[in-house]
């Protein structure tokens, strides 16, 4: 008879979402086991866009250095451009993914990270190396099968694919990180709303030295507007670069209701051609795979002691790239509240912010992602490329953008217009960044709710109200600079004062949960030099900032408070499900 084995967290899938929830709750110092049905960590490109948010998820955690160290730099990804094929016609850009002048310093005033492109194969190994390194336990070809829940415990039923044979694992809760078709979602019962399957896209990863075509106009993505674009996958043909400027990874369609084609060497050489435009060029098919454009959310993340993430709770396409960004901050989410409901600290209840902090997001990500899609046939529109029409007809509509009539010249127009337009789909900063919380771990500071200045989808948009991320600044602390960021996360709740909000430390350090304190102003532990935390804090010198472990304000007062203890105490026993 096997032996029951035992962990705290017993998380399904390696992928993004299963492999930082690992690494999160192994830096908390809570014990976890990784099952995953394959041999193998990712072994394609898959997810690459890699978020500002996440890497400050990544920074928290201790890996963001080596993300950079293998990772496309930023400068490198953002020349969004369409053609007629990598050799053909260029159409027009976007400067993409914060390479736009004012994007870009956007993005610097908002974080202290830069976004960039990892594929999913190089990003897996590091944060799965550096969870088995802080005390993760993986066990690859180890299938889950089911799982039964009682008022201690999950029991989750798993298959050795090598041996053969059946085991269990006890533990107090279980991750569901296994995808898009995932079978602990399924088995928890959790409500979805949307659709599966809503067309047909095909993923060729090939190599071939297409610097020429790419190295003066460098990008992640290059859209490519041929004959048959339209039908299925994402809007049009992509040629997507994993390394510069030799590994690369097309995203072509297909009618889903016909059925994925024979994906065979010579098919997929037939759309590398296709899509480059260059039939000399040599070109090595490494894989090909099919797969479906989702959109799917789950409405509740969890199920008694079983919660999802990732793909399990929302399905979509590649658009935007927000999935592995997603997927990670799901993870980092769940993770310390699992933690602090492990050791104590936190009341069960406190879980079940997870579900009404992260729905949200999922939902928001999947309607994007899908509606990014959309927006990409009013460049089809602009050349008249929709209709059904010989690749002749196509081709002529491109070219009589080039007349110098007045029809062309509205033509042009509208092109512009509608490359223009992409911006929601390449320099969406808002949707990376202002996640704003509502649940009974945020205690609202009864200020007017909300309103914004600018687009919330294209515009980042900083602020100190509880439920929303903390505002990056630059402190100094000696000879040292760090960002606000810097000074919380780290698994532990962090308060931020300044002159006169002595009081709150005092509150601080008479709580029974691990708090950080944070002074900043003039002679204090940490200064303002540029007066930016000043502005951004939103709050008097002697005011005080609630910061969870994962960077967001779960507290607010906005100056001293002659009953601050009486204040953090009820708003900590609120935040932790005691109340």
């Amino acid at each position: 008879m096997s032996t029951v084995v035992e962990t705290d967290v017993l998380i399904v899938g390696s992928g993004p979402a299963g492999a930082s929830a690992a690494l999160a709750l192994s830096t908390y110092g809570v014990s976890n086991i990784v099952v995953t049905r394959y041999a193998s960590l990712a072994d394609t490109p898959r997810a690459h866009i890699t978020n500002q948010r996440t890497m400050e998820v990544l920074r928290d955690l201790g890996v963001e250095q080596d993300v950079i160290a293998q990772a496309t730099p930023q400068h490198l990804m953002g020349n969004t451009t369409f053609c007629t094929g990598l050799a053909g016609e260029e159409l027009g850009r976007v400067r993409s993914w914060g390479n736009d002048p004012l994007v870009q310093a956007a993005h610097e005033l908002a974080s202290p990270t830069r976004m960039c492109d990892m594929p999913q194969h190089l990003m897996e190994p590091v944060l799965v190396d550096a969870a088995v390194a802080r005390g993760t336990s993986l066990r690859f070809q180890t299938e889950y099968l089911s799982h039964a829940q009682d008022a201690d415990g999950v029991t989750a039923t798993v298959r050795d694919r090598l041996r053969g044979d059946t085991y269990e694992i006890r533990a107090k809760y279980l991750i569901g990180a296994d995808g898009g078709r995932s079978r602990v979602a399924a088995d928890a019962g959790l409500p979805m709303s949307g659709q599966m399957g809503v067309a047909g896209s095909i993923n060729i990863v090939f190599e071939a030295d297409l610097a020429k075509y790419t190295a003066h106009r460098p990008s992640t993505l290059y859209w490519v507007l041929a004959p048959g674009a339209t039908v299925g996958g994402i809007g049009a043909g992509l040629v997507r670069c994993v390394r510069p400027w030799n590994e690369w990874l097309i995203v072509w369609g297909y009618d889903v209701t016909a059925g994925a084609p024979d994906l065979t060497t010579e098919y997929a050489e037939s759309v590398v051609r296709q899509l480059v435009g260059d039939d000399e060029i040599p070109v090595t098919i490494k894989s090909s795979s099919a797969w479906t454009v989702n959109e799917m959310y789950a409405e509740t993340y969890s199920a008694g002691r079983v919660f999802c993430a990732g793909d399990a709770t929302h399905r979509h396409p590649p658009s935007n790239g927000l999935g592995s960004n997603t997927s990670i901050q799901d993870s980092y989410n769940l993770a310390w509240k699992l933690k602090l409901v492990l050791d104590g600290t936190a009341a069960p209840k406190l879980l079940d912010t997870y579900t009404a902090e992260r729905a949200p997001v999922g939902k928001q990500v999947v309607t994007r992602a899908n509606r990014s899609i959309g927006e990409t046939a009013p460049i089809f529109e602009a050349l008249d490329g929709l209709s059904p029409q010989t690749p002749e007809q196509l081709w002529a509509n491109i070219a009589a953008r080039k007349d110098a009539t007045e029809a062309a010249e509205k033509q042009r127009a509208r092109l512009r217009e509608a490359i223009a337009f992409k911006v929601y789909e390449f320099n969406a900063h808002g949707v990376d960044l202002n996640q704003r919380y509502a649940s009974e771990a945020i205690v609202p500071d009864g200020t007017p709710d909300e309103t914004f200045a600018r687009d919330p989808e294209l515009h980042h948009q900083p602020t100190s109200r509880p439920g929303a991320r903390i505002p990056h600044a630059w402190l100094t602390s000696g000879t040292r600079t760090l960002s606000t960021l810097d000074t919380v996360g780290k698994g532990r709740f962090t308060l931020l004062t300044g002159i006169g909000g002595e009081g709150w430390i005092r509150a601080a350090e008479a709580q029974d949960v691990e708090i950080a304190t944070v002074v900043v102003g003039p002679g204090q532990q940490y200064e303002d030099p540029y007066g930016d935390w000043a502005r951004l804090s939103e709050i008097s010198d002697a005011g005080v900032l609630l910061v969870r472990p994962d960077g967001f304000v779960a507290f607010r007062h906005a100056s001293a408070a002659p009953d601050a203890e009486a204040l953090l105490s009820d708003a900590l026993r609120r935040i932790l499900g005691h109340a």
